[in-house]
């Protein structure tokens, strides 16, 4: 009879992935746009080392990237806002916010798997 231990038994997401995925778009309709790059950073990590689903990795580089341009702008340009908040265009916000939902969609389907 051979055991398997939970720690190395294969899992379908990582539960840092799910709670950062959660995490992003609270933070942007929150104000704390610029602390999301936590967030960001452990979604993005986490879903391209430790989760197999392709729409999980898809989903995790389209946030990531949709969150990087309007950081790159505010940290490049000298006259921007004192927040990346106040400087982010709704636009963005929305976008961000919808890759966001797309994300979660796929960790939760990723999970039902």
């Amino acid at each position: 009879m051979t055991t398997t231990s939970a720690l190395s038994a294969p899992r379908a997401r990582s539960m840092p992935v799910t709670v950062a995925s959660f995490a992003i778009p609270v933070m942007i309709l929150g104000g704390f746009a610029l602390l999301a790059v936590v967030p960001v950073t452990v979604v993005l990590a986490g879903a391209l080392a430790r989760v197999r689903d392709r729409a999980v990795r898809w989903a995790a580089v389209a946030v990531a990237l949709a969150y990087a341009v309007p950081l790159v702008g505010w940290l490049v340009r000298p006259d921007g806002a004192p927040s990346l908040s106040k400087d982010m265009h709704p636009a963005f916000a929305a976008l961000i916010v919808a890759a966001s939902a797309a994300l979660v969609v796929a960790v939760l389907r990723a999970a039902r798997r």
